[in-house]
C-alpha cells in the first residue's frame, strides 16, 4: 500500500467528532485507508446482501451489535440508518466511521441527520506525491512554484497513461484491462442502482463523448446532439457523473478586470489513465502525437493540484479565467484577497511565448507584487527571480 496523506491528518482533525465520514470515488482506496486508520473498529460492508439486510430490518440490533466503535462501508446502501446513527452518535461514547462510493447519496444523508457530528474527509485516487512516497507536500507551497520533486523514471506519456488508481499499482495490473472493468462495472452496476438510467448505451457514449471535452468549456447541446437525449437529461447524467467521482467541473473565477468573462465551466476527469482509456488510447507511445495531448496533460496538473488540497484535508479553491477576447488562465487559485495564476502547457521545450498569457494577465490585475507559475513537462526552472517562474511538473506536484 501506498502512504496516504490523509492516514495521519484523519485522527488529528476528526478529534471530537463521534463519526468519520470518508467519501470518494470507488477504488480510491477508502476501505483500506479507514481500516488502517481505524484497526481497533468493527469493520461491516454494508455491499453485502446479509449485512444489508440485518441493517434495514433491524437498525437498532445491528448497531448494537457492532460495538461501540465501527467502520460502515458504503453505508449509502442503507440510507435509513443515518437517522439510527444519529441518535447513537448522540448518546456519547459510540464512534462511527461511514465510507461511501457514492458521494451525493451519502452526503445527502450526512445533510440530514448527522450534520456538525462528523469530520469529512474525500480520498481520491493517489495523488502523485502519494504514489512517490512525498507525503509532506504543502499545497500551497505547490501554487507558488516551490517544490523539491525528483525526476521520475518512467516518461510522462506513461505516468498519465497507467493513472493513479490504487490498485493498478499495489497489484501491478494491466492499466487499460483494469480500467476496461473498472468503466463496466461502474456504467452496469453503480449508475443503473443509483439513478434508474434507463439507456445505458447511450449514457457510456456521453461518458466517452465527454473525454473529449476535457479541459475545453463544455458544450453541453453539443453532447446532447451526439447522444441523442435532451439537455435536461445530459445535465442529469453529467450530475451523476460528477457526484460519483469520475469527473469534476472546474468553474470559471469571478474577476473580470473590466472585461467580459466567460461563465461555462470546463469538465476534467478524476484520473488521466481513466481519461486515456475512455479515448481509446491503448500504450502509452500513442499518446505521445495524440491530438488530445495537450488537454490530457492540463487535465492531469489540474486533477493533481485538485488532490493535493483535498488530501491535505482543505478545501480545494480552483478555477480557471477567460474573457470574452480568449485571453484564458488554465488555472486561478484563490487564497482570501490573493489570486495565483498557473498556466499548463505540454511541451517539453521552453520557449518566452509560454509565459504571454500568464504576464498578460498580471498586467490586467494591476498588482505589482503579483506572480504566476507556468507549469511544462520540461526538465529545468526558469525566472526563479522573476515574476514569473517556469517549472517541471514533477518538482512542485
Amino acid at each position: 500500500m501506498h502512504p496516504r496523506i490523509l492516514e495521519k491528518l484523519i485522527p488529528e482533525l476528526s478529534a471530537g467528532y463521534p463519526g468519520v465520514a470518508l467519501v470518494g470515488p470507488r477504488q480510491s482506496g477508502k476501505t483500506t485507508l479507514s481500516r488502517l486508520v481505524f484497526p481497533q473498529h468493527t469493520y461491516v460492508s454494508l455491499e453485502s446482501l446479509d449485512w444489508r439486510s440485518r441493517a434495514e430490518t433491524d437498525p437498532r440490533g445491528f448497531l448494537d451489535d457492532l460495538g461501540d466503535r465501527a467502520i460502515l462501508d458504503e453505508v449509502q446502501r442503507v440510507p435509513g440508518l443515518f437517522s439510527y446513527l444519529q441518535e447513537y452518535m448522540d448518546r456519547g461514547g459510540k464512534h462511527f466511521v461511514l465510507t461511501g462510493s457514492q458521494q451525493f447519496l451519502l452526503m445527502e444523508g450526512i445533510g440530514q441527520s448527522l450534520a456538525g457530528r462528523v469530520a469529512h474527509f474525500e480520498l481520491l485516487p493517489l495523488g502523485w506525491s502519494e504514489l512517490t512516497g512525498f507525503v509532506e507536500r504543502d499545497p500551497w507551497k505547490s501554487v507558488r512554484g516551490v517544490g523539491e520533486g525528483d525526476k521520475p523514471s518512467r516518461t510522462t506519456a506513461e505516468i498519465l497513461h497507467r493513472g493513479f488508481y490504487p490498485r493498478i499499482h499495489d497489484k501491478g495490473l494491466s492499466a487499460h484491462r483494469w480500467l476496461d472493468d473498472y468503466v463496466r462495472t461502474y456504467v452496469e452496476r453503480d449508475v443503473r442502482s443509483l439513478s434508474q438510467v434507463a439507456d445505458l448505451s447511450r449514457f457510456s457514449l456521453l461518458l466517452r463523448l465527454l473525454a473529449t471535452q476535457a479541459g475545453s468549456l463544455l458544450n453541453m447541446a453539443t453532447l446532447a446532439m451526439q447522444v441523442g437525449a435532451s439537455i435536461p437529461t445530459v445535465k442529469r447524467w453529467l450530475g451523476i457523473l460528477e457526484t460519483s467521482g469520475i469527473v469534476f467541473l472546474l468553474q470559471p473565477h469571478h474577476a473580470n478586470f473590466g472585461k467580459r468573462l466567460l461563465k461555462t465551466p470546463k469538465p476534467y476527469f478524476v484520473d488521466p489513465g481513466l481519461l486515456c482509456f475512455l479515448l481509446g488510447i491503448r500504450e502509452p507511445a500513442h499518446l505521445v502525437a495524440h491530438p488530445m495531448r495537450g488537454h490530457i496533460f492540463e487535465n492531469f496538473v489540474v486533477s493533481e493540484f485538485r488532490k493535493l488540497f483535498l488530501h491535505n484535508g482543505q478545501r480545494a479553491p480552483l478555477y480557471f479565467w477567460r474573457d470574452s477576447h480568449g485571453l484564458e488562465i488554465d488555472l486561478l487559485v484563490e487564497d482570501g484577497a490573493e489570486l495565483f495564476p498557473i498556466e499548463i502547457k505540454s511541451t517539453a521545450t521552453w520557449r518566452p511565448e509560454l509565459e504571454s498569457s500568464l504576464r498578460k494577465w498580471l498586467e490586467l490585475s494591476e498588482r505589482p507584487d503579483a506572480t504566476g507559475i507556468v507549469i511544462y513537462d520540461g526538465d529545468s526552472t526558469h525566472g526563479t527571480a522573476a515574476q514569473v517562474r517556469t517549472t517541471p511538473w514533477w518538482k512542485v506536484l
